[in-house]
């Protein structure tokens, strides 16, 4: 991780620069594809001395940009308040990420939820072979057997897609009229 500590109207000591960087490094425990971090250290020449002296962080973690500004009467004061609101930038971030993931898990269940109960749909109403009338695109999450075969309990369906990290492939595992479970792996011709 890079760390840049620039001053305007100020001067950066040494003991400065180390004191940014140790605060600094204790985001990376939180968000460990930091890149480069940008800190701007100002004294603003005001009559308030509430807000004499503005940090500002700007962090570049893959793509991504996080940046915040905090002024205080005193510049490691202002360090400080700056690297909290970085942190809790980092755990909405984070947090958004995780719920993005989950969201896209559960509208992919969906999805195979909606396919499988019009595919029971079709085959109850036609008896002679048909034509393909609707197809359906879906999200196939990572699993394991087991996750698999727990989603499709969850579900209640007889069958359950999903892409196994082992085989690297899209399995289907689907319920037997014997009650046991069988497991379809393609593979190429």
């Amino acid at each position: 991780m890079k760390v840049m500590v620039n001053g305007r109207n100020i001067e950066v000591t040494d003991y400065m620069h180390e004191y940014v960087t140790k605060k600094v490094d204790r985001l990376e425990r939180y968000l460990p594809q930091i890149g480069e971090v940008r800190a701007d250290l100002n004294q603003n020449m005001t009559r308030s001395a509430d807000d004499r002296f503005t940090a500002q962080i700007t962090i570049w973690a893959n793509g991504q940009i996080l940046r915040a500004e905090e002024s205080t009467s005193d510049i490691f004061a202002s360090v400080d308040a700056t690297v909290d609101k970085i942190s809790s930038q980092i755990r909405r971030f984070k947090g958004r990420r995780h719920d993005n993931k989950r969201r896209a898990a559960h509208a992919a269940t969906r999805e195979v939820e909606l396919v499988a109960a019009e595919i029971a749909e079709e085959l109850a109403v036609e008896e002679e072979p048909g034509y393909i009338i609707r197809r359906k695109q879906f999200l196939v999450e990572p699993m394991d057997e087991e996750e698999a075969l727990e989603q499709m309990e969850l579900l209640g369906h007889d069958f359950f897609v999903f892409h196994n990290p082992q085989t690297n492939n899209v399995n289907v595992i689907y319920r037997r009229k014997d009650g046991n479970y069988g497991l379809l792996i393609p593979s190429a011709g």
